[in-house]
């Protein structure tokens, strides 16, 4: 039986990479933080089925520890600070978790066990502000935030240990994917929360930032597939991990209301744009100036044509199908609480 070890495990991407893990029959390990109160978050349902180690990806000897009692074949460390707006907020705890954590988990694989394979969840947010449309795996990066940096470092350094001990370390370049397990604070979910609120009476206006900022957006459904597929491969490698499709968070907030039954009207523009209900007034959408960023990546889009050639990969869920899971899960999760 094929052993893995997933770091992150409690996020959207882990609980979904621990369930296409179980269903291919690997025996799944997964690290968490120790916390006052335990908290498995997306992985709750989980228990029982996966093995939890406590650690820390600040803490070397722990993560010695988590390799030594899983012994696995491959690692997937998806462990991260990935809230881009609390990195500038919390630059030094970003990088520690983000650069000095990598560096912590592929040191106790190269002392442990170094025939193990790595992957690495590195990010658009790499390129920031972009040096090619698309972006493919030769793009210069050019990261506009601390998260980006933090991420760009452990993207090289993952490249560093692949090429000076000829560990199969690799690195996903994955683009924006969200799914109905996204945490509240990133935009999409933010949005289609505040859709189905909006829809029940709970919540009168929604704000945000930049609408005009343009993002390649899939499924984390499909994307963890992806990282697997990099773990299967001869040769370790990198790969761009994308729809090749981009969108403004404008058209996001559009579709998630059409995706409810309600349809907008837009006006003004800029920290000025705001929306309304269609043959209504009722402002429902409005820019906060004070959610831009400090430094905006305005656009990025991928090339995902080297892994749907070398990996086989092709993402399954479409973009407005994302949407409509995204916002059908939150109307329930609202209708349900109404209901207490």
């Amino acid at each position: 039986m094929t052993k893995a070890l997933i770091t992150g495990i409690t996020g959207q991407d882990g609980s979904y990479l621990a369930e296409f893990l179980l269903e291919k029959g690997y025996e799944v390990y997964g690290l968490v933080r120790r916390k006052s109160k335990l908290d498995f978050g997306n992985a709750c349902h989980l228990q029982g089925r996966v093995k939890f180690i406590f650690g820390d990806m600040t803490d070397l000897a722990s993560l010695i520890r988590a390799i030594e009692i899983s012994t696995p074949d491959e690692v997937y460390n998806l462990a991260a600070q990935s809230f881009v707006t609390a990195s500038w907020e919390t630059p030094l705890s970003t990088a520690d978790i983000n650069s000095i954590g990598v560096t912590n988990i592929l040191e106790a694989i190269r002392l442990i066990r170094p025939k193990c394979r790595f992957y690495q969840a590195s990010t658009s947010e790499m390129f920031g502000k972009v040096q090619e449309i698309p972006q493919n795996e030769d793009t210069p990066f050019y990261p506009r935030s601390p998260y980006g940096v933090s991420k760009l470092y452990g993207h090289w350094i993952t490249k560093n240990y692949r090429e000076s001990y000829g560990m199969y370390a690799c690195s996903g370049i994955l683009f924006n994917h969200e799914s109905e397990r996204r945490g509240a604070e990133f935009v999409t979910r933010k949005i289609t929360i505040a859709v189905a609120k909006i829809k029940h009476g709970l919540q009168d206006v929604l704000e945000l930032g930049n609408l005009d900022a343009k993002r390649d957006w899939g499924h984390s459904k499909d994307y963890v597939e992806a990282m697997w597929l990099m773990l299967q491969q001869e040769v370790a490698d990198d790969f761009v991990v994308a729809t090749g499709d981009t969108h403004t968070v404008r058209e996001f907030v559009t579709l998630a209301f059409k995706a409810a039954g309600m349809h907008l009207d837009w006006h003004g523009e800029g920290s000025k744009e705001y929306a309304t209900l269609k043959k209504t007034d009722r402002v429902v959408v409005r820019v906060n100036p004070e959610f831009y960023r400090p430094a905006e990546v305005e656009l990025l889009i991928g090339d995902p044509s080297k892994a749907e050639k070398l990996l086989g990969w092709k993402r399954a869920i479409s973009y407005n199908d994302l949407i409509s899971r995204m916002v059908g899960n939150d109307l329930q999760l609202v209708e349900k609480s109404l209901k207490k």
